[in-house]
């Protein structure tokens, strides 16, 4: 059978998913379990961890250690566990409202600390489960059901918050640029330190609708025709970007050391008081 060898990863008695028709959520669950299988990981050394959302359903169909956590807290919850069991895989997935809205203090803080950790931001620019509002990376002028004449606010630049805020490792991709989405979540997941990878999704059902791209298919053409590698990007002046989206790996640092790593060398200069 096509896929056959990814089962092991997926909850098969949880299957047809809640999500919408055409949902970019499913292909980024897809890439996750590409990676992992790509990395042969040990589903029973895995921990993944969501909070409440569209996306953070994912952790419903996932045969991992999985976490269904509170709004915006995915990240502490995350972090407990790894401090806990430093040995485990520790994956955070969730939306750009749960992660950035609610959740935003402690993204910040999680980058700061460089904690050894992978967070996939799925990005659909809205909030989709709870009816359409704006989100912080909703674009500006966009329309949303708590914006209809247009969204006054500028929205957040994920990429360039994660980096400011001390992520070691920064990459961003769409759910149409399969094969890199794949490759940004292996590397994120072998990287020492904090992991940032957002996949820009489609919302058609609540954004879509709104401006002009109800159907998934538009969507698409609208990340293939719109996207612009960070390679070429570099060399493009800044007007010609204005509307684009660069995708790439932004950032990678391991020399920075964790605060796993960090904790346990203060823990030897005590004498394991610390442990």
């Amino acid at each position: 059978m096509p896929n056959q060898k990814y089962f092991e990863y997926v909850r098969k008695d949880r299957l047809p998913n809640v999500w919408c028709p055409g949902c970019g959520n499913g292909i980024i669950m897809k890439s996750f379990i590409e990676a992992a299988y790509n990395l042969k990981l040990d589903k029973n050394k895995v921990a993944v961890v969501s909070g409440i959302g569209c996306s953070s359903r994912v952790t419903g169909y996932l045969d991992f250690n999985t976490l269904h956590t509170l709004h915006g807290r995915a990240i502490p919850f995350a972090t407990g566990v790894k401090l806990a069991r430093p040995d485990l895989e520790v994956v955070v997935m969730g939306g750009d409202g749960d992660m950035l809205a609610i959740g935003g203090n402690h993204f910040i803080h999680a980058c700061r600390r460089n904690m050894d950790m992978t967070v996939i931001l799925f990005n659909n620019t809205i909030y989709g489960m709870t009816g359409g509002q704006y989100s912080p990376t909703t674009p500006h002028e966009a329309i949303a059901s708590t914006a209809p004449y247009g969204n006054l606010e500028n929205n957040f630049d994920p990429v360039k918050m994660a980096i400011s805020s001390g992520a070691t490792y920064v990459a961003r991709s769409t759910v149409y640029h399969y094969t890199q989405s794949v490759k940004y979540i292996e590397n994120a997941i072998k990287h020492k330190g904090m992991s940032v990878v957002e996949i820009l999704s489609n919302c058609h059902t609540y954004f879509g609708r709104y401006n002009g791209m109800s159907k998934p298919a538009q969507f698409m053409e609208y990340f293939k025709k719109n996207v612009v590698t960070l390679s070429k990007a570099k060399n493009m002046p800044h007007e010609e970007l204005e509307g684009k989206i660069v995708i790439g790996e932004f950032y990678n640092n391991e020399s920075k050391k964790t605060y796993l790593e960090l904790y346990e060398e203060l823990s030897r200069e005590l004498g394991g008081v610390a442990k």
